[in-house]
């Protein structure tokens, strides 16, 4: 039996291109130093999926698969939701667990450090990511914002308008303005070139807007925008940088999660050429708490996202989701992932059998486990793998213990992470200031320049009181200096439309 098992595994997981010792395979809860399991390169663009209950070894897995990528020339990308990913930038220590573990696969244990970015949306230490209005776009915006066809066009509109009138679209203010002008002063103009505006559709649209700017929105839109061609870089050594987006807060801003996402994915397939089958990827994402992506996302928003993880394999790019339940992820995304590891989930209740039950069913058929059975039974840095060849056919399901990580399995001290930060090169091109003029500030001086130019007429014709009263409130000045006041008050008790004239770019809401 065990002879069949090994050499089972040895023709499913030897390949013929690069590939990287991943564990060994176990049978009946023994490991067996000849059975070793390997990864192909070339493949690892067709997505994969690392699921399993908490504490089961999920980041740790996560953490080794960067440094295979790492160590053969491949960039990557990591989501630090649990804020415990820094640690890949140190050296590991060696323990009695770490040492028993690579005896038994046959290796020794070779601490090491590796290139690491820190990057972020927010304002935790690290590079600053950002994207301007008209990167996202009319179409894609509006799926963000989860608009109907009618609103969705209005949008479409302002950005027309936009683009033949001059008025750069760089943050959400910018586009706040144009909304605000489009029902207000300039609705006559925009309706004589465009068609019917309707004032509900800017005031639906408004409020979507100013939900996003509450979970943080204004820190990620504005300038100088992110180049993606940055996050593909290799270090002087050869290796791949290892990116470390620190988004530690999104667990309370998840519809800012989302919106990044969907406009770093749009972007990389925009701007990546068409590769066809590569050695290996240039570039793999690995998002964690992979849930947090697909909770508040609008049935419009996950099929744009099921388009792009189909098309964007061919890019070069692959893409892997961490979670803890595998029913987390869509069923048109899970059917796309061709690497799957599954470690250890809990049973406690009717709803967890039946979910073991289904992840057991998403498994090759396996004449040495009795799967559903061991998916409750596997230990902390164990787990089930399997993943397709270089044909795209699933190798054999194999119970496998994996090589720990390298790198350190501690979290980068404040000192560190702060010298780290320092000595980036592109922390010195990404967090600088730009407040070049965009839609807002024209807007503004042209607001400014019609109240200006308006003549201040006096009638001569005898009044009583009232009407004289009367007359003043009618005057077109005076209405503008009314509409201003009530801007400002509404502002004030709003506080996020975040008006505040020139230089505010750059700031985050009151809500932040």
């Amino acid at each position: 039996m065990a002879n069949n098992f090994i050499d089972e595994i040895r023709e499913g997981y030897l390949f013929k291109g690069e590939q990287a010792l991943l564990g060994i395979g176990m049978l009946n809860g023994t490991p067996e130093q000849a059975a070793k399991v390997h990864i192909p390169l070339k493949t690892l663009n067709r997505h994969g999926l690392i699921a399993g209950a908490t504490g089961t070894g999920k980041t740790k897995t996560l953490q080794v698969l960067a440094e295979i990528l790492s160590d053969n020339s491949v960039s990557v990308l990591m989501m630090d939701i649990k804020g415990d990913l820094s640690g890949i930038a140190a050296a590991g220590n060696s323990n009695a667990k770490i040492e028993e573990r690579c005896q038994l696969a046959g290796i020794s244990y070779t601490p090491n450090g590796y290139p690491v970015e820190l990057l972020t949306i927010s304002n935790e230490p690290g590079t600053r990511l950002r994207a301007t209005v008209t990167e996202f776009g009319p179409i894609l915006l509006s799926k963000i914002l989860g608009l109907n066809d009618t609103q969705a066009g209005l949008v479409a509109i302002l950005f027309k308008y936009c683009d033949d009138n001059g008025l750069p679209l760089v943050d959400l203010k910018d586009f706040i303005k144009v909304l605000q002008f489009a029902g207000n002063e300039g609705k006559a103009a925009l309706e004589a070139d465009y068609g019917k505006i309707s004032t509900t559709s800017t005031g639906t649209i408004l409020r979507k807007v100013i939900e996003l700017q509450q979970q943080g929105a204004d820190a990620f839109f504005g300038e100088p925008s992110f180049d993606v061609n940055d996050l593909m870089r290799i270090a002087n050594d050869g290796r791949g940088i290892i990116n470390i987006l620190r988004v530690t807060d999104m667990q309370q801003r998840p519809k800012l999660f989302s919106t990044f996402m969907l406009q770093l994915l749009a972007e990389l397939y925009a701007t990546c050429p068409e590769e066809g089958d590569m050695d290996k990827p240039k570039l793999v994402l690995f998002i964690d708490e992979a849930h947090l992506l697909f909770n508040e996302a609008s049935d419009a928003l996950l099929e744009q996202l099921e388009s792009i993880i189909k098309l964007i394999r061919s890019k070069g790019v692959g893409i892997f989701f961490c979670t803890q339940n595998p029913q987390d992820v869509p069923a048109a995304i899970l059917s796309q992932l061709g690497l799957k590891i599954q470690h250890a989930l809990r049973a406690f209740t009717a709803a967890d059998r039946k979910t073991i039950k289904q992840a057991a069913e998403n498994f090759p058929i396996s004449t040495h486990y009795e799967v559903d059975a061991l998916l409750t039974q596997m230990g902390i840095g164990e787990a089930l793998v399997t993943l397709l060849n270089e044909k795209g056919i699933p190798t054999p399901l194999v119970h496998t213990l994996l090589l720990p990580p390298k790198s350190s399995m501690n979290v980068l001290t404040t000192s560190e992470i702060d010298a780290l930060v320092t000595a980036s090169q592109l922390t010195q091109k990404y967090n600088r200031v730009v407040d070049t003029e965009s839609a807002y500030e024209i807007l503004m001086a042209k607001l400014a320049q019609n109240t200006a130019d308006t003549p201040n007429k006096t009638s001569t014709k005898p009044t009583s009181k009232s009407q004289k009263e009367e007359s003043i409130f009618d005057h077109p000045v005076v209405r503008q200096v009314g509409r201003t006041a009530a801007s400002i008050l509404t502002r004030s008790l709003l506080g996020a439309l975040g008006l505040n004239g020139r230089g505010s770019k750059r700031k985050s809401s009151s809500l932040w």
